[in-house]
């Protein structure tokens, strides 16, 4: 780009736009570098964070002769809210998010104080004064930059525009999307980007809030369950469910696959008989809220709106007289995870675990020990625990430590023909499954440390593909293109000694029943001893009235879209398909 120039107007300067560009992008894009540095996430945020910071280019395009006074003054505002992210990410190891809103608003002001002195460090004080010192020295590297008219009207137009205005036109008007929903995807992308991740994240967090609370206020209208009895006693016991996440059981050496990715669990097959193996659950959706709303509640397929209309499990257990615990190391306040949010609040308490900005973050689930092993020490002689982790989730890579990479740079078991990117993709996957079977047996242990009454069930919202099926392209989950690999679920039981020999059960014949996790809620009542109006023998998986009936997959508002999961071809993984 050329600028012509008169008399009265001085000749633009590339050094002087690039020391406003660096000036400003450095609010941002600091926390960005280290972040995408250190492994922590991915580039996306580092890309909305310099584009974005862009945004203050227009008012010194505008108003050249100001540059320096217009710099201080935005300078002051990005400086205070960058430097409170940064100082967030030191302490926390985390972005600023939404849901730090959430849980920062969940906290009295009391413990939140006591929280925040106990990370008051030397080194956020260090940090803050280099960080304050490079943003004074780049405010005075700041000179005009000078366009002559008109066109710094139009390149000043062009930048607002294109990072605002575009999206907002080509989403409401040429795809006649709703304002909120186009909001939301702004916001999202604007985040990385000081200030705007308070501004948003409050925007996003009254957002979600208000949905959440409509539907929290639906939910407790709901009648209580008729007629519910407890066959099994008074005793005081703990019941837990772990849900895990995007774990397909063909990835498990638990099921038969040749690499050893579940060893813990291999060795508790072998040594407790009280541990059950179920060989044919799937799921219903391959999507963590849809299957949830089916598999906490009474929805099903042929029935997807009962999660509205009927009480969940939670409710369920606090009316059966259960204290209820709800453990996540998933997003919180989130458009998609509002659902998720709502299920936890039906519970008495809630530990948030996760306020990660994205879900491509890395994030570990031994978040979720230390909570598990405070709640089992809970007083209440009957409590209910829901564990829900954050599993295998997509990207692969942040879901386990380092250390823990054991089938890194491995070729054995996975297709032929898959590219360099493919097979660490797949074999990352192995070794989250390797983590995940940490995770989840460290759970059994912990729970059967406390000579507990009762059993822990654990199961994943659904399965994955990666690179499976062939022709071996598809990684990922997509229900208008189905593969077994997305819906093969594990599902797995520990009984406790005190709770079989009270309730002495034989699973041994049940273990291979066909099975939908969208009926868990009646499987989970059958192992609890619950019965009401409207509990349905025949389709609880450990009931001997058990009846096998087509497992129904895909997206339940589109009749036509519905399979039957056991037409779907077979892949070519070794393990129980």
């Amino acid at each position: 780009m050329q600028f012509t120039t008169t008399q009265s107007t001085p000749a633009f300067s590339w050094k002087a736009l690039g020391w406003a560009v660096l000036y400003f992008c450095f609010f941002s894009t600091a926390l960005q570098i280290v972040i995408y540095a250190t492994g922590y996430s991915g580039s996306t945020g580092l890309r909305d964070s310099i584009l974005f910071s862009l945004l203050w280019l227009v008012p010194v395009f505008l108003f050249p002769r100001k540059t320096r006074i217009i710099g201080a003054l935005i300078g002051i505002i990005l400086w205070a809210a960058s430097l409170a992210a940064i100082s967030y990410y030191v302490i926390y190891g985390q972005e600023f998010s939404q849901s730090v809103l959430f849980v920062m608003f969940e906290t009295n002001t009391n413990e939140a104080g006591e929280f925040l002195s106990q990370y008051f460090s030397l080194k956020i004080v260090l940090v803050a004064l280099v960080y304050t010192a490079i943003a004074i020295f780049l405010w005075t590297r700041l000179r005009p930059v000078y366009i002559p008219t008109p066109w710094r009207w139009l390149v000043s137009f062009a930048l607002l525009y294109g990072l605002i205005l575009h999206p907002l036109v080509t989403g409401v008007v040429m795809k006649d999307k709703p304002v909120a929903d186009v909001l939301d995807g702004v916001s999202t992308r604007l985040a990385p980007a000081a200030p705007w991740q308070f501004i948003t994240g409050y925007y996003q967090y009254r957002h979600q809030l208000n949905s959440l609370t409509r539907l929290l206020n639906d939910n407790h209208a709901l009648p209580p369950l008729a007629n519910l009895k407890d066959s099994t006693g008074d005793a005081p016991r703990t019941l837990v469910l772990v849900i895990g996440e995007s774990t397909q059981r063909g990835h498990m050496s638990l099921y038969g696959y040749p690499r050893e990715t579940t060893p813990e669990l291999d060795a508790l097959r072998k040594s407790d008989p009280n541990f059950t193996v179920f060989n044919d659950v799937v799921t219903s959706r391959p999507y963590t809220i849809e299957i949830l709303q089916q598999a906490l509640t009474f929805a099903n397929e042929q029935n997807p709106d009962l999660y509205l209309t009927k009480p969940s499990l939670m409710n369920l257990m606090k009316q059966a007289g259960y204290k209820t615990f709800w453990i996540t190391n998933q997003q919180t306040m989130t458009s998609r995870n509002t659902m998720l949010t709502v299920f936890s609040k039906q519970t008495d308490q809630q530990f948030y675990m996760n306020q990660q900005r994205t879900q491509s973050a890395r994030e570990y689930d031994a978040n979720v020990l230390a909570p598990f092993k405070q709640v089992l020490a809970d007083p209440a002689p009957k409590k209910f625990i829901i564990v829900h982790l954050l599993g295998t989730h997509i990207n692969y890579e942040y879901r386990y430590p380092e250390n823990w990479n054991k089938f890194s740079g491995k070729t054995d078991t996975m297709p032929a023909g898959l590219s360099q990117n493919q097979q660490d993709t797949y074999n990352n996957y192995d070794n989250a499954n390797l983590y995940n079977d940490y995770i989840v047996s460290t759970l059994i242990k912990d729970y059967k440390a406390t000579d507990p009454n009762g059993f822990l069930l654990y199961f994943s919202d659904h399965g994955e593909e990666v690179y499976d099926t062939p022709p071996h392209q598809t990684q990922g989950r997509n229900e208008k293109e189905p593969t077994r690999h997305m819906y093969t679920i594990p599902f797995l039981l520990w009984t406790s000694e005190k709770w079989h020999e009270a309730h002495p059960r034989d699973f041994s014949q049940d273990v291979n029943r066909k099975y939908s996790s969208s009926e868990l809620i009646h499987t989970w009542s059958d192992l609890a001893g619950l019965s009401y109006d409207g509990f349905d023998p025949t389709r609880a998986l450990t009931n001997p009235q058990f009846e096998e009936s087509t497992r129904w997959i895909g997206n339940p508002y589109d009749k036509k879209s519905l399979k039957d999961y056991d037409t779907l071809p077979y892949g070519e993984l070794t393990g129980n398909q």
